[in-house]
């Protein structure tokens, strides 16, 4: 019986490096590259999987998704890439604008809804995350809590607020809220939210858990990590997702997504591999491991999350976060980010 052909993600990206040393980086057409933007702790066993599957080897390029957006920038038509799986959809936004993705095959498209795909059709949902207020149960009634994210710049809201203002998920959802709302309700949103003293932390994590040790009533994050804390502490750990019901961005979902490049000479093996991201074992992988919502149609979300269904969510091109510049010159003029 002949030995199988894969090998090991990790082995595999160490002899793209080695053959890159040598100039010959993306000359073998049978390693599919993907730079990815989700991390190794999450992704890699999925890789592996597919690797050992598809008989197909994977040579991946971790990193922060901005940063990878900008190498495939740089690098243009010289890129070894062929698979780009971003963690947001502005970062694939980006690179759509710059006529370097190629359209998806239908079969392919299909297995998504409209709203978490490209109008272009050039990339696709993989994963969702909702934007999510977490409120502590013993000091907020779900009652007192505002349709609207609009509403918490209300004086009642005064030192009782948490937010991660350099974390790249909020800075989405701003982007999201001037997009669809207008710069200057962008602006008046967050000069209200700084009026009302809000406290600043580092990340979603460590926003929920300060909303769980009562150091703020509310905190701004993705829904996914309350689930984290939870598993660690029990049903006991008083916190609550709200969803907010105003339709605006404060309800946004934005996407891990995947797409091809137009430099790729593998997009038969490309689109192999995303149609295995968009499988139903992939998609349960997401919903049982991380919390995310599965984006394929008819997959099924983590029996603790809020149906996608039941989310009242934005109407809008989620390629358009890209504008991430725009956001961070407000935040900075606003006083948001130093």
């Amino acid at each position: 019986m002949g030995m199988k052909r894969y090998i090991t993600v990790s082995l595999v990206f160490l002899m793209a490096v080695l053959l890159a040393g040598c100039g010959a980086a993306g000359s073998n057409e049978s390693t599919l590259t993907v730079y990815s933007g989700r991390s190794r702790e999450l992704v890699d066993s999925l890789l592996e999987r597919f690797a050992e599957e598809t008989e197909i080897e994977v040579a991946v390029r971790y990193g922060n998704t901005a940063e990878l957006a900008a190498t495939l920038l740089e690098e243009g038509d010289n890129s070894p890439a062929d698979v780009f799986f971003a963690q947001d959809a502005g970062a694939l936004g980006v690179l759509s604008r710059e006529g370097m993705l190629v359209r998806l095959p239908e079969e392919i498209l299909e297995r998504v809804e409209p709203r978490f795909r490209a109008s272009a059709g050039d990339w696709v949902g993989i994963s969702g995350r909702a934007r999510v207020v977490a409120y502590n149960t013993d000091r907020v009634d779900e009652s007192e809590l505002p349709d609207s994210i609009l509403g918490f710049t209300d004086p009642k809201w005064k030192g009782r607020v948490g937010w991660p203002p350099t974390n790249a998920s909020f800075q989405a959802f701003v982007t999201g809220l001037r997009i669809e709302m207008g710069e200057d309700i962008a602006r008046d949103w967050l000069e209200g939210i700084l009026a009302n003293e809000p406290r600043v932390y580092s990340n979603n994590t460590s926003t929920v858990d300060a909303v769980g040790r009562g150091e703020v009533d509310v905190g701004f994050v993705n829904h996914y990590y309350l689930f984290r804390f939870k598993a660690e502490h029990g049903e006991d750990f008083p916190v609550v997702n709200f969803y907010p019901r105003g339709g605006d961005p404060g309800a946004l979902i934005n996407v891990a997504g995947a797409a091809i490049l137009g430099t790729s000479s593998r997009a038969e093996m490309a689109e192999e591999l995303i149609a295995y991201l968009l499988s139903s074992d992939a998609q349960e992988y997401f919903a049982v491991e991380t919390y995310e919502y599965p984006l394929m149609r008819d997959a099924r979300a983590h029996g603790e999350v809020v149906p996608l269904s039941e989310i009242d969510t934005p109407d809008m091109d989620l390629g358009n976060l890209y504008d991430l510049q725009a956001t961070l010159n407000l935040l900075r003029e606003t006083g948001v980010l130093d």
